[in-house]
């Protein structure tokens, strides 16, 4: 993989009109970091793409890359654009936090495009042509996934993740976004936060184990309010807060406002591409 310095992402962000609203001429349109006292070298990148009402992200650093989600059907051409553009041939990991068509539209694109070296799912299967073709792809690449039952931590290139699984095999209420996988990242002092879609069980039970606050949090279930979001906001304490809606399906107001009232700077991809930069001391984020 390439060490990606400033001017090769700046070409990859023009490369990709579509993933940043009419690209170099919105970048930075938003913009803050927040300071800690870590030691680390190198750095991560995050980039939330503008994707409509799905989650597709991507974490790279000079020599390691994570996918987390791939968006809706179609989708993954454009991650595969990205990714191309960026240097990128191989991810280390990608992590699907289940199985909706807006987090695994786009899998089997990925999977058929560069090389994964790891899958991990969560354990709640759902009948779809989209879940069928990734499944396919899957196979097609060698690969078994990883199905995330206890926690499971590795490390890449100095950052820890850490996936947090659902508690329960079933839910009465929406059993799919509560079976999403919860994932952290910690790079140095700074620490990232990726909800997938949980609804209130799914936030109780990962409030219950993993208390703790967080630089970045990425929002669960596209900014839809529900009673746990407050939970979690008043726990997370999140600098910078990212919700992947669309326009024609917005965040709710009471998201944002929570947001906001807490002290988060909030970003949406509805308005673009949302670009987290850490060298383990310093997050910054920009609306690209």
């Amino acid at each position: 993989m390439k060490k990606l310095l400033a001017g090769v992402l700046a070409a990859a962000l023009l490369a990709l009109g579509g993933c940043g609203a009419d690209s170099a001429a919105a970048s930075a349109a938003a913009s803050a970091s927040v300071s800690s006292g870590a030691e680390t070298s190198g750095s991560w990148q995050v980039y939330c793409f503008q994707a409509g009402k799905a989650d597709a992200i991507l974490l790279y650093s000079g020599s390691a890359a994570v996918l987390i989600d791939t968006g809706e059907s179609g989708f993954g051409k454009t991650i595969v654009s990205y990714l191309q553009n960026a240097g990128i041939g191989t991810l280390d990991a990608l992590i699907l936090t289940h199985f909706d068509q807006d987090h695994v539209g786009g899998a089997a694109k990925v999977l058929s495009s560069v090389t994964v070296k790891a899958v991990y799912t969560s354990d709640c299967p759902k009948s779809s042509k989209e879940y069928a073709k990734y499944l396919a792809a899957l196979d097609s690449a060698g690969l078994t996934a990883v199905t995330v039952r206890e926690d499971t931590s590795f490390t890449l290139d100095g950052a820890v993740f850490s996936i947090s699984p659902p508690q329960k095999t079933t839910y009465q209420t929406d059993e799919s976004n509560n079976s999403s996988l919860i994932t952290s990242v910690s790079f140095g002092q700074t620490r990232f936060l990726f909800a997938g879609d949980a609804e209130n069980d799914r936030i109780r039970e990962f409030l219950g184990e993993n208390p703790g606050s967080y630089d970045f949090l990425k929002v669960p279930y596209h900014g839809h309010w529900q009673t746990a979001l407050q939970e979690l906001i008043d726990e997370v304490q999140p600098k910078y807060a990212v919700i992947t809606s669309s326009d024609k399906e917005p965040e709710d107001d009471e998201t944002v406002s929570a947001l906001e009232a807490a002290g988060a700077q909030v970003f949406l991809t509805r308005e673009g591409g949302v670009l987290a930069v850490t060298d383990g001391k310093t997050v910054t984020v920009s609306q690209t």
